[in-house]
């Protein structure tokens, strides 16, 4: 921040020499109200066909729903009671409990809808642009703003009168709040666009994943590349190859330093494929187990059934490096194309036989005897090779994608905290 006057590091040219900004409080600039409480409105008085009434899961990620549907709605007679707490387009609410500094502003199609006693309504007056006060309320000088004066630490809360004493600063002139707004709506459009993006490939990848390997008894996938006709083979896992332990005998004194390496418990959980550079260091042991090139990495506990046996296939032949000991390996010794293996054992018909195999109550184990024993259905090499890669281009480009979208995020959170003061 300039100490002679209010201006932001980042300006937009033409407002170079335009005056400093305002410092106000938010009361000053807007009308600010809670919504009903539960008094006022109860889960009985909820429809199936109405209008909705948000409250704070709404928006805790920063932005209104653009559908009805899984939001409470209220009948035409509750609607009329509650006139006073209709949205209007370009209100902005507030999390009034839990995540206090998350605010989001309301569109044309969120208009008319109702907002609950767990929300706070911020209504601005017409000197201030709404869609740049959204903003503005989302810098970080804002958001610990409010964070510093909300209520109770296990589950924060604001109220009315701390929101309105909420230092806010303004462009004197509303054609620069305007534009400013307008830059980082823009901003936000081409985020949502490339997530949306990602997220119709990570779709398109399940699909492919439920698609091109076969289904319990059967002996080729519904979704097959031009060429390929022969019947897959059935085998156990077991016999294409032997397993072996993670670490054992360490103890925390051995961790954080050493001339040695281990894949962690995440990168094996996380990665179909093992990111070779998500190792951590530990102690020289030749008592251990080196991970080799090709060797398929198994978790053996998660707190799920669902995310229990997750497998990775580590691609590197550097020496010294070791498996977490809450994870087993597993050594072809059968020719099979790497990256086929990698994506057969996150397919359907694997995961399926894995997930039954699942015990436990709050955490759920499962023992590397019972997954050598699952199914797995092989075609031919050269087929091998082809869904190998595909998938690994697919992957390439959810990776792409994330790494478009990492960036846009890091260029939003560097624009708020140069264009505001």
């Amino acid at each position: 921040m300039n100490e002679k006057k209010l201006v932001p590091r980042r300006r937009f040219e033409e407002f170079q020499n335009a005056d400093a900004w305002e410092q106000l409080r938010l009361e000053e600039i807007s009308d600010i109200r809670t919504g009903p409480f539960g008094s006022t409105l109860h889960a009985k008085d909820y429809v199936k066909e109405g209008t909705p009434i948000i409250t704070t899961e709404h928006f805790k990620n920063g932005d209104l729903p653009k559908q009805k549907d899984g939001i409470p709605q209220v009948s035409a007679e509750d609607l009329l009671r509650l006139q006073s707490y209709v949205l209007k387009t370009d209100d902005i609410v507030f999390s009034r409990v839990g995540s206090v500094d998350i605010n989001a502003l309301v569109t044309p199609f969120q208009r008319d809808w109702l907002f609950s006693g767990r929300v706070l309504r911020v209504r601005t007056n017409n000197s201030i642009d709404s869609q740049y006060m959204h903003y503005e309320l989302s810098t970080s000088r804002a958001k610990n703003d409010v964070i510093s004066r909300a209520v109770g630490q296990t589950m924060p809360s604001i109220n009315t009168e701390i929101l309105k004493q909420t230092r806010v600063f303004i462009p004197t002139e509303i054609k620069e709040q305007k534009q400013i707004g307008a830059f980082l709506s823009n901003l936000d459009n081409l985020i949502t666009l490339h997530q949306r993006k990602l997220e119709k490939t990570k779709a398109m990848k399940s699909a492919y994943l439920a698609e091109m390997f076969p289904a319990e008894c059967e002996r080729v996938p519904k979704r097959r590349f031009t060429g390929f006709i022969k019947d897959w083979q059935k085998t156990m896992l077991g016999k294409l190859g032997n397993t072996y332990s993670g670490m054992s005998g360490k103890t925390k004194e051995d961790f954080g330093h050493g001339d040695a390496e281990f894949v962690t418990y995440m990168n094996v959980f996380k990665n179909e494929i093992s990111d070779i550079s998500l190792t951590e260091k530990v102690v020289l042991d030749n008592k251990q187990t080196e991970v080799k090139y090709g060797d398929v990495l198994f978790t053996t506990s998660s707190e799920t059934p669902h995310e229990v046996g997750l497998s990775s296939i580590w691609l590197d032949n550097r020496p010294n490096v070791y498996l977490n000991s809450f994870c087993f390996g597993f050594r072809p010794t059968s020719e099979m194309n790497k990256l086929y293996l990698a994506y057969l054992l996150r397919s359907n018909e694997v995961r399926n036989q894995i997930e039954i195999l699942a015990q436990g109550i709050s955490r759920y184990n499962i023992s590397k005897g019972k997954v050598m024993e699952i199914t797995i259905s092989i075609p031919d090499y050269e087929e091998q090779q082809a869904i190998g890669e595909f998938f690994k281009k697919l992957d390439d480009s959810i990776t792409n994608q994330q790494q478009k979208l990492k960036k846009l995020k890091a260029m939003k959170q560097a624009y708020l905290a140069e264009m505001f003061v």
